[in-house]
């Protein structure tokens, strides 16, 4: 059953102009706010209103997005309870989802290695807040075509690093919507740390590198298995039109090593390697362009 559509209702000083999207727990609105300009509106759905679980999970992503004040990140601005509903007031990030750029298939990997780096201090950043963001894919990241800028968004299934025994609060069909990006130690019920964000983000540089994702499982259930016992595509198996230096294909299943001990230590240690192998002397980068072809 819809919920009622709120654009034109002006809640706890924000004027909501027009729905923009909306999914399983909430509805996002394109908002106005006299002090703080535009803004995304974002509104836990009628129905769950009453679910303890369902507001604890909502405050809980508005409350860990608040820590973290980064140019990459999504600002958080405003979030609690106003004419019965519970609200979370977000910076408007301009451009598109990055889930839109990679429709067209793979990017450059100047591009690649860019959008990662840019990822990765992001990502550094709420880890140095103490959060583990846990749901990095494309959808959670806003690109800006003409500034060439990523902001990362949605923490509605983050974990706090510093409390271990914290409650999973996972939404219904998590692993059927991310599996794609999600770290093997995940689906093993084993209680994550920052280097499952970091084989996410492997998981997206390989993906802008090659349009394809490193398992290619054609059911949730294929996928999860691919994901628990067999090791990745490697790079340059992706296509057999695309080829890449060692170096950047080594990079790439450095962050997506199975065994966690074995990744690059930091997001930012990860995106340092790519940069390096893409970033190459003048024959080797030569050889590397040459080769790259889009689909």
């Amino acid at each position: 059953m819809p919920s009622e559509n709120l654009a034109g209702r002006t809640i706890a000083g924000y004027e909501l102009l027009e729905r923009v999207g909306e999914g399983g727990t909430a509805e996002v609105y394109r908002a106005r706010h006299p002090e703080r300009g535009p803004c995304a509106f974002k509104v836990l759905r009628t129905r769950l209103r009453s679910d303890p679980t369902a507001v604890k999970r909502f405050l809980r992503e508005a409350g860990y997005g608040a820590r973290v004040e980064h140019a990459g990140v999504v600002r958080t601005y405003d979030y609690g309870e106003a004419e019965g509903l519970h609200y979370l007031a977000l910076e408007w990030a301009s451009g598109k989802p990055l889930s839109d750029l990679l429709r067209s298939g793979p990017v450059a990997p100047e591009l690649a290695s860019a959008l990662t780096s840019q990822l990765a201090v992001a990502l550094a950043a709420a880890h140095g807040a103490g959060i583990i963001h846990r749901d990095l894919k494309p959808e959670n990241i806003m690109y800006d075509e003409a500034t060439g800028r990523v902001k990362l968004l949605d923490f509605g299934i983050a974990r706090d690093a510093e409390l271990p025994s914290e409650e999973r609060l996972t939404r219904t069909g998590f692993f059927v919507g991310t599996l794609h990006y999600v770290a093997p130690e995940a689906l093993s019920g084993e209680l994550v740390d920052s280097r499952a964000d970091i084989y996410s983000l492997a998981t997206i540089t390989y993906y802008l590198l090659t349009g394809r994702h490193p398992y290619s499982g054609g059911t949730p259930r294929e996928l999860f298995q691919q994901l628990l016992s067999e090791p990745p595509t490697p790079l340059n198996r992706a296509l057999p039109n695309l080829t890449f230096p060692r170096e950047l294909e080594a990079a790439v299943m450095h962050g997506l090593e199975r065994d966690v001990a074995r990744r690059p230590a930091t997001v930012t240690d990860f995106a340092a390697e790519v940069a390096a192998a893409v970033v190459a002397p003048p024959a080797q980068k030569r050889g590397l362009f040459t080769a790259f072809r889009k689909q």
